[in-house]
């Protein structure tokens, strides 16, 4: 069966191919679906006859948002946290214990009923891919558990392992890393496509460069893909480390040197910026201008996790990026989508290019502007 998707006032493609500018736009435009796939985009009045149709009545039509960092395994919730942070305490990884205290209390039920809301919680705002880490558990049943769990609702499944060093590792670090390198990245690896570390020398939490390159290099020896969480609660080696090894992406990116902006630039490593988070920790912004006007590959994700931004909303994202990172709206909305595709190394979402995967998001508005320009209004919901 095909399906002509006609009465678009605005069509976002993100193929400039397709359209004009880099978004690849189209007015007055149709699509043809078919098979799950694109099938045909172009102005309505050259479609060609379909099996049914869908008009939209003057609404904009954009690819759904790929959401490329999320942590939506885990127990318990950290509103305390929160408040604490809004009075002016500073964040440093260390609010992870209390959620993987309460994580591995949990059952699998809960685990996945709080998996599956959140996972709908996003899809009714327009995200239709996103990525899924453990990390909150931090043995070796319990990584294996969160990652079988956010199995069962995508594919972009993260080992993350070095998350943070558990608390009953405090004093044996060395002994940790090897059993994320070891014993626990065998028995996780098959349930999993990437392999993540949280890189911040600046955080008594997390991983040193040494500790970061011997997770990352294991997890690409095992067959998996690199991220790395990286710059964000300072200057520190991660972006370098990302680069230097090939990863996909790099996420946070708040505290960059010259050096890393321009490693960035001569590479295909995405730079992922998560401004949530920001929202959340009175922490600066990152300086997207800065990396977009040096060419480098920029994604933005909702990063929706317990402790700092439990949003899973992808248009909330876009509205801080405009207003806060000094994104334009088309910029913003092209690395919700296409960023976010290309730091998950997909070519087949975060685009309608005919052959792309036919994951059309409708906006109750005229244009894309409105996603930045109505912050907090659910403008966007899946609609195929």
């Amino acid at each position: 069966m095909s399906t002509l998707v006609t009465g678009i006032a605005e069509l976002v493609t993100n193929d400039p191919a397709s359209g004009d500018g880099p978004l690849g736009l189209l007015t007055a435009a149709a699509v043809v679906v078919e098979g799950g796939r694109v099938a045909w985009t172009g102005p309505a009045v050259d479609a060609p006859a379909a099996d049914d149709r869908l008009d939209v009545a003057g609404r904009a039509v954009v690819p759904g948002f790929v959401d490329s960092h999320a942590h939506l395994v885990f127990g318990g919730e950290r509103s305390a946290e929160f408040a604490a942070r809004m009075r002016g305490e500073r964040y440093d990884g260390g609010g992870i214990a209390s959620t993987v205290a309460a994580t591995r209390a949990a059952s699998d039920d809960v685990l996945r009923a709080r998996l599956a809301a959140l996972v709908a919680e996003m899809r009714a705002q327009g995200t239709t891919t996103v990525e899924i880490k453990s990390g909150y558990g931090l043995t070796v049943a319990d990584e294996v558990r969160a990652l079988r769990l956010a199995g069962e609702f995508t594919a972009e499944t993260t080992f993350l392992g070095a998350h943070v060093v558990p608390a009953e590792h405090a004093d044996r670090r060395a002994e940790y890393v090897a059993l994320v390198t070891g014993e626990m990245l065998t028995a996780c690896a098959p349930h999993a496509r990437w392999v993540d570390v949280f890189c911040e020398p600046a955080s008594p939490h997390a991983f040193d460069a040494e500790e970061s390159r011997a997770v990352l290099t294991a997890g690409r020896d095992a067959g998996l893909g690199l991220r790395v969480h990286g710059n964000q609660l300072g200057h520190g080696p991660g972006v370098q480390l990302a680069v230097e090894l090939g990863a996909a992406s790099v996420d946070h990116c708040t505290f960059l040197s010259d050096a890393d902006v321009e490693a960035l630039a001569g590479s295909d490593t995405v730079a992922t910026l998560l401004p949530g988070v920001e929202f959340s920790t009175r922490s600066p912004y990152p300086d997207a201008r800065r990396l977009l006007d040096a060419g480098v590959d920029v994604a933005l994700a909702t990063d929706c996790n317990p402790g700092t931004c439990f949003s899973s909303s992808v248009p909330f994202c876009v509205a801080l990026a405009v207003r806060e990172m000094a994104m334009t709206p088309g910029e913003a909305l092209r690395a919700a989508t296409l960023g976010g595709a290309r730091a998950l190394r997909r070519d087949d979402v975060g685009h309608l290019a005919v052959g792309a995967r036919a994951d059309l998001v409708v906006l109750d508005a005229p244009n894309h502007l409105h996603l930045a320009y109505r912050p907090g209004v659910p403008l966007a919901s899946p609609l195929l």
